[in-house]
């Protein structure tokens, strides 16, 4: 019924003379709601295969170019490529929560095992398989490799290519995905079959999909690592739109490598991309869906996303997000430019890029930053290539709306540029101490590639535990956690006994930041903030009231300083006065009976 009704409705939206008219400049299939298309004919058109090739693929052979391949369809692709090239072969590095293998595709002249001599250049797509981009880019590219006149791109680099990462929900695929896209025709769904957004879980690594893409990671050790994704939001003249930590602001954790990438790659991929035809930007977002000149910002610098961990993991980090509204053949060809650009550009740079992630490697920041929230001070004013557009009064959401008129905008606009700044510092300690019971936190930690030291014995080590003064729990759920926070935390110096399986976490490495941010409480991106620590809020053991009651008078009566301090809260707090259980809870707080675990985070600072 549903689908009827959309049916008719998009047949009104076509037959109405405003939206024919606006359609002139859209593909040839295309959602009639969606704004119409900028025209563009790029010089990267002549990078589609002829009709007779044998290794045309279905995006190619399409009339227009709005198809993209299944999983199996690719699969088998990419299997008739690997049996007839030396050049290529797949590697299965993980299975999916549904049983599919996730695969990459390298492209190598060395072989089964990779020149550690030669850079890597790691590209995926497809961890939201709707954004699929990069899939039918990177199977034109590697075709021109094996078969083409690309082959010399291997002489001094090699390419990993995961055509699809999140392969279940890539095949939760229909017409009706993401409606403010133009194409591919069929599209996969945003999450994963667990209902998972991988690009939330670059630090907390819950899911199979992206546990299995950090070992992958660890072992390939990438120079260079683009993410590449399709952007919502609003319309503008940049088809290709790229970014990295660090870009625009005075912090980055990896700041070598941030500028490796703002003064020598940006300016080489922008010129390739402009040489085919394209129209490269920032990466940035409106502010203000309703007003497009009220200002950008970066959306956000959380470790949870692959340019966040990149940047604290020291692995230059390139988060690729191509314009929602242009035409998926224009789309595909500037990331076909990207790919190829990044790879003849790594093998150029592979010394002072690699000279630049050593130095990222050997900092240890005494202050690590933290918890990025946007800025309410803008930073800049920044140049913008906007489109054209009007509002009217919809009958539908009784205000004003925006309408895109297709046309770009032949004045500049200067936007204000919002940034992230962090709002909390994180002291970093010597080490940290994770009892042996938490197996899960562990194995994440050794996923990430940390260093960790395992107890064979018991070890009574003195140590800084935290007790956590007021934490709150989220309302719903997000991610298939109940996040929780804390702000004030109160430092206690104990001597502990951890049992054998225990770990020492050692910051002293070039992953410390990383363990800083996963096992600090008052990080954003901990997996206390992600709600793996919910047994430390649950408080065990009560006193009743005719126990405490005769205790505590005695209490008052042999310490003065305490029923000072009593009678101080009591004449402070009139709330407090006149509750009995509180009154009685506040002596029980304060002896050798009360639960000395309630709020007490069990893993340690060594100092």
């Amino acid at each position: 019924m549903r689908t009827a009704l959309l049916f008719a409705a998009l047949a009104a939206l076509c037959s109405s003379p405003a939206m024919s008219q606006s359609l002139t400049n859209t593909a040839a299939w295309d959602q009639p709601f969606l704004p119409p298309a900028l025209d563009w004919n790029g010089a990267s058109r002549a990078l589609l295969a002829d009709p007779s090739n044998p290794w045309i693929t279905d995006f190619e052979r399409d009339p227009a170019r709005d198809v993209s391949p299944d999983y199996a369809a690719t699969r088998a692709w990419f299997d008739r490529l690997d049996a007839a090239s030396d050049l290529i072969r797949i590697e299965q590095f993980g299975i999916s929560p549904e049983g599919r293998p996730i695969y990459a595709v390298i492209a190598s002249r060395d072989g089964a095992t990779l020149d550690p001599a030669k850079p890597v250049l790691l590209a995926h797509a497809g961890i939201h398989p709707g954004e699929i981009d990069g899939k039918d880019a990177g199977m034109m590219l590697l075709r021109d490799i094996a078969f083409g006149d690309k082959g010399d791109l291997l002489d001094r680099a090699n390419l990993v290519l995961i055509p699809i990462l999140s392969v279940d929900g890539h095949e939760r695929a229909s017409p009706y995905s993401r409606p403010n896209q133009r194409g591919p025709r069929i599209q996969g769904w945003r999450n994963t079959s667990t209902n998972q957004n991988l690009n939330r879980d670059f630090l907390k690594l819950d899911q199979p999909e992206m546990r299995a893409l950090r070992t992958f990671i660890n072992a390939l050790k990438p120079e260079l690592y683009l993410d590449i994704h399709v952007t919502d939001g609003m319309d503008y003249q940049y088809d290709i739109t790229y970014g990295f930590n660090g870009e625009f602001d005075s912090y980055s954790r990896s700041p070598a490598s941030s500028a490796w990438l703002d003064d020598v790659f940006k300016p080489a991929l922008d010129a390739a991309l402009e040489a085919e035809g394209h129209i490269p930007g920032r990466l940035v977002f409106g502010i203000d869906d309703q007003n497009p000149r009220a200002g950008l910002n970066d959306g956000g610098l959380g470790e949870r996303f692959s340019n966040g961990w990149g940047a604290a993991a020291h692995v230059p980090t390139v988060l690729i997000e191509n314009h929602s509204l242009k035409p998926y053949a224009q789309r595909v060809l500037g990331t076909y430019v990207f790919m190829e650009a990044s790879l003849r550009l790594l093998a150029e740079q592979a010394g002072p890029l690699r000279a630049a992630i050593t130095a990222d490697q050997a900092l240890r920041p005494a202050e690590i930053p933290a918890n990025f929230e946007a800025d309410p001070v803008p930073h800049q004013t920044r140049a913008f290539k906007g489109v054209l557009y009007e509002t009217y009064d919809s009958p539908a959401s009784g205000r004003q709306e925006i309408r895109w008129l297709g046309r770009p905008d032949t004045e500049v606009w200067q936007l204000p540029y919002y940034g992230s700044r962090p709002s909390l510092s994180l002291r970093r300690p010597t080490a940290y101490w994770v009892p042996a019971y938490r197996t899960d936190l562990i194995e994440r930690l050794r996923l990430h590639g940390l260093a960790l030291e395992t107890l064979d014995a018991p070890r009574t080590v003195a140590v800084e535990m935290l007790r956590l003064n007021d934490p709150t729990i989220a309302t719903r759920a997000n991610e298939g956690h109940v996040q929780m926070a804390v702000t004030d935390v109160t430092p206690m110096q104990r001597h502990w006994t951890f049992a054998p399986g225990s770990v020492r976490v050692p910051t002293d490495q070039p992953l410390g930041d990383i363990a800083v941010l996963l096992l600090e409480p008052q990080s954003s991106e901990s997996f206390f903030a992600w709600g793996l620590f919910p047994e430390i809020l649950s408080r065990v053991e009560y006193i009743e009231g005719y126990a405490i009651a005769p205790l505590a008078e005695a209490m008052m009566a042999a310490d003065p300083a305490l029923r000072a301090a009593f009678e101080a809260k009591v004449a402070s707090d009139p709330a407090f006065a006149a509750n009995g259980d509180a009154r009685l809870s506040w002596f029980y707080e304060r002896t050798p009976f009360y639960d000395d675990r309630y709020r007490l985070y069990p893993v340690a600072r060594e100092n």
